[in-house]
């Protein structure tokens, strides 16, 4: 037999798998433009994309969302913008946004009155409607109140390391280093929501937002007064040519007398803030321990 008709038969037999396996089988990039094409992932629908988020993602989020934009539309400009400062000086705390918290105020309001107007409607009395004003009041300003909360706990954290940070920048610049250099090198070595908020100051000057400006930007987030009266501090004196260095220690000693004063503030309000819990909880059980035995006795004797 031919031996070249044989490979020829063989090769036309083979030609048809080479084909399949050179269409459908994986390769492997040769050049660096296939190596970036290779790792591009493949294309997702919008489908596919929303079935892998939850239900509440899906569902909730946007309702919440929808109502809270419907409430700002018909809020006064006003009050938006105070809720959006608050928001600032709490942080932008994670998934708080003012629609959230108008639709919190609008859904607690709706569900709270609703309840406590049927039962209203089921029992008409006198308590049962000042239950219900009670349930509409904390339905609306509960939220604004929670948020209240965590203005103020920031606020007071920012209190209490605001003397010791400007502490390790005075040192810092006392060393060496320049004021912007000492104010990045405070950021990254501390904690806590002040720390955060000079991180962001470097950030902003990074981007070419001046230091006076990045500053007053952070006592407008914060709005502590000793903080405000520090950087107005630090610009007179860059403006005036006095030592930052004295500046800065200067403000960390009057820092720590504030922080003293306030502290005797609170130890001062102390008894008066104990004098309800003492008339209404401890006091009525002492009176019953110690008049309750005499008590008992002279009914005895009247009713022998």
């Amino acid at each position: 037999m031919n031996a070249g008709l044989v490979l020829g038969a063989a090769g036309v037999a083979i030609a048809p798998i080479v084909l399949w396996w050179a269409v459908s089988g994986e390769r492997r990039p040769t050049a660096p433009g296939d190596a970036m094409l290779a790792q591009v992932p493949a294309p997702v629908d919008q489908r596919t994309l929303l079935l892998r988020e939850s239900a509440s993602e899906r569902a909730v989020q946007p309702m919440f969302e929808r109502i809270g934009g419907r409430a700002r539309q018909s809020m006064p400009a006003g009050k938006t913008a105070a809720l959006t400062r608050k928001l600032q000086r709490a942080g932008s705390p994670e998934g708080w946004t003012v629609e959230r918290v108008l639709s919190a105020k609008v859904l607690l309001t709706g569900v709270l009155g609703t309840l406590l107007g049927l039962r209203f409607l089921g029992s008409p009395s006198v308590l049962n409607l000042i239950l219900l004003v009670l349930g509409v009041f904390v339905g609306w300003f509960l939220p604004e109140g929670l948020l209240d909360s965590k203005v103020n706990s920031r606020q007071a954290a920012v209190r209490l390391d605001l003397a010791d940070t400007i502490d390790q920048i005075g040192v810092m610049v006392r060393a060496g280093l320049g004021i912007d250099a000492a104010i990045s090198r405070a950021a990254q070595s501390s904690g806590g929501p002040f720390a955060q908020e000079l991180g962001r100051v470097v950030q902003d000057m990074r981007v070419g937002v001046g230091r006076g400006v990045a500053l007053n930007n952070m006592a407008e987030r914060i709005d502590v007064p000793e903080l405000r009266g520090f950087v107005a501090a630090l610009a007179q004196a860059e403006k005036l040519g006095v030592p930052v260095s004295d500046t800065l220690r200067i403000q960390s000693s009057e820092m720590r007398i504030k922080r003293r004063q306030m502290a005797e503030e609170q130890a001062m309000k102390l008894p008066v803030k104990i004098l309800f819990p003492m008339v209404l909880c401890i006091l009525p059980a002492l009176f019953i321990v110690l008049l309750g035995p005499a008590l008992i006795r002279i009914l005895d004797n009247l009713n022998p």
